[in-house]
């Protein structure tokens, strides 16, 4: 009995993806290690988070680096120290911006849930351009003395949006900065260098997604001048708005763990794993009436290479169920089976990306006897 079991929380098996709601990724044991190593032991927390951020420094090519709590920390505190710099009075007023280059740009074919993330830091908004696409004139004309930053999300690459090395020249040509959400844009490696060598002057990446690192860490690295000021604004120090964003040494530890190991990775056989275990669920699953499945590996888009998924289209009319009632029935099992839907389509995305061996064949032996109560009737 494990200590799920022992809590009675049911465990899933993730055929989704590196989700938050899951717990992120699963660490390798080395990480684990380096953590439990780390516990044994009390260290001045400025002297750990300064030596975390040089490595995190020399892995993706930034002037200096940042171990923050997550992600949506991250952005709270690239948005903070674009406002405050360095100067401890405004550190200390936070979230009130009176008086300070307080405005961030972003498309309005950005806009998401993470916009609050940035707000928390008293920030304001302003949305340049409108449902369709941006223009440049509408960046351009909306920077004024109140601009702090422009932010841009690698991950939602829709048409319309105006393109990240083209909002780079507009920043370097007005003195704004960009700060960069990668969060989740790794793989491939590539990217943890990419958008520091495109010219971003913050780059944020989640620590808990295929990093493999602890779910509540994250990276922030890019020009010394702010990832300084973003130290300034952020635990360990107290009199600032990152305070409650803490993240503990046994943190720090395994995330520049897992980030050193991440990169000497052999990549191309972990894809070559996702790719067999994508073909084999497939395989299976179009063995089923009324079922249709392929492997998909997108392409499109700024991502240079993204996971293969098993893609899975149902015939709701002739199955006589739902695609909504099949992924609710994997959701109630123990394990639960997590998967991906599509928004208004008969489909599912099965992401191999979190499958430990064998749990491929869990999900498609759930996903048949869910299945075989329609096509036997």
């Amino acid at each position: 009995m494990d200590v799920y079991d022992r809590l009675g929380v049911r465990k899933v098996v993730n055929a989704a993806g590196t989700l938050t709601s899951l717990g992120g990724s699963l660490m390798e044991s080395e990480t684990i290690e380096a953590m439990n190593e780390a516990a044994k032991s009390f260290v001045y927390m400025d002297d750990l988070m300064k030596k975390a951020g040089e490595i995190i420094a020399e892995v993706t090519g930034a002037e200096a680096g940042l171990v923050t709590s997550g992600a949506a920390a991250s952005l709270t505190l690239a948005a903070a120290a674009c406002m405050t710099g360095k100067d401890s009075a405004k550190i200390s007023k936070l979230p009130d911006t009176t008086g300070m280059r307080n405005e961030i740009i972003i498309q309005k074919l950005h806009r998401n849930v993470y916009d609050r993330c940035l707000r928390a830091s008293g920030a304001k908004l302003v949305e340049v351009g409108d449902t369709s696409e941006t223009k440049i004139r509408e960046i351009e004309e909306a920077i004024n003395e109140k601009t702090a930053a422009i932010i841009y999300y690698v991950f939602d690459p829709r048409p319309g949006v105006f393109p990240l090395e083209e909002v780079i020249k507009i920043g370097r040509t007005h003195g704004v900065p960009v700060i960069v959400d990668a969060a989740a844009e790794v793989p491939p490696p590539e990217n943890l260098r990419r958008f520091i060598v495109m010219g971003a002057d913050l780059v944020l990446f989640s620590g808990g997604k295929q990093i493999l690192g602890p779910n509540d860490s994250g990276i922030l690295c890019g020009r010394r001048e702010l990832i300084e000021a973003a130290s300034l604004n952020a635990f360990p120090h107290a009199d600032c708005i990152g305070r409650s964003m803490k993240i503990g040494k046994e943190q720090i530890v395994g995330l520049v763990t897992a980030l050193e190991r991440y990169v000497k990775k052999d990549h191309d056989a972990e894809m070559n794993r996702w790719i067999k275990t994508a073909n084999y669920i497939a395989e299976q699953l179009n063995t089923i009436p009324h079922v249709e499945s392929h492997v998909i590996v997108p392409q499109s888009g700024p991502r240079p290479l993204c996971i293969p998924k098993a893609e899975v289209r149902f015939d709701e009319e002739a199955l006589g169920v739902s695609t909504s009632d099949i992924v609710k029935q994997l959701r109630e099992g123990n394990p639960a089976v997590e998967v991906t839907s599509i928004r208004d389509k008969p489909m599912i995305h099965i992401n191999p990306q979190c499958l430990t061996d064998g749990q491929e064949r869990i999900v498609v032996e759930r996903l048949k006897g869910i299945l075989k109560q329609y096509t036997d009737r």
